[in-house]
């Protein structure tokens, strides 16, 4: 565990130190911002750092084991029904509960003037990755190439760019990557691994990834679909 705690730390350091460092270059040599803003942004990326840190080690020691646990469980007890709904639940939940998808949900309800409101748009999302988590693992038990599914979404996502106006085309786009945040990716990739740990076979590892990317184009094709139907 201790290991796994300076490895942590290792990380975010080296991910937030070049960030820190640029800027003290920037305000040294190039622009005199005043001193209250830069201690407040010295502030906020001690901040920062404590708080990646501390979500990274709960991802490490509860969410990716027990995203792991239930992906296998739900694949011992044999009903193929009620991984699909566990499948589409999670899905649901974990983009509710990601940051980025409300920042962006608030970002369209206020550039939009209230007419795109930021609960249908967080709905849609969650919707959309429900849908295409659920997918992705129906693709792990059958063995589907993920090819084909990832053509087939973007040939979707193609035609209904055509029926969709322009301002829910730019926001579906985006909300297919804030999807892909901290809250989503570590979860929804456990689950992946688990499901793919109970069925073996050459092709476990390599069927334990991808879901992101599929999943990722669940909320394009439903945000478009909101388009078309309030747009």
């Amino acid at each position: 565990m201790l290991n796994d705690v300076k490895e942590i730390l290792s990380e975010v350091l080296q991910a937030i130190t070049p960030i820190v460092a640029v800027i003290i270059l920037i305000q040294l040599f190039l622009i005199d911002a005043p001193l209250e803003l830069f201690m407040r942004f010295i502030a906020g990326a001690v901040m920062v750092t404590v708080g990646l840190f501390l979500f990274l080690i709960g991802v490490r020691v509860s969410l990716l084991p027990i995203g792991e646990t239930i992906g296998s469980d739900l694949v011992s007890k044999g009903s193929l029904a009620i991984l699909l709904i566990a499948s589409f639940i999670f899905g649901v939940i974990v983009t509710i509960a990601e940051p980025d998808v409300r920042v962006l949900a608030h970002q369209v309800d206020t550039a939009s003037g209230g007419a795109i409101p930021s609960g249908i748009l967080i709905g849609a999302v969650a919707v959309g990755i429900g849908v295409f988590v659920t997918l992705a693992i129906l693709r792990i038990l059958l063995g589907v190439k993920i090819g084909y599914l990832l053509a087939a979404g973007y040939v979707l996502i193609l035609v209904l760019s055509f029926f969709t106006p322009p301002g829910y085309v730019a926001i579906s786009f985006d909300a297919g990557g804030v999807t892909t945040g901290p809250m989503a990716v570590p979860f929804i990739l456990a689950l992946g691994v688990g499901v793919s740990s109970v069925l073996g076979g050459k092709s476990g590892v390599s069927d334990a990834f991808g879901l992101i990317g599929l999943a990722s184009i669940g909320p394009v094709i439903s945000v478009m679909i909101l388009g078309v139907i309030y747009g």
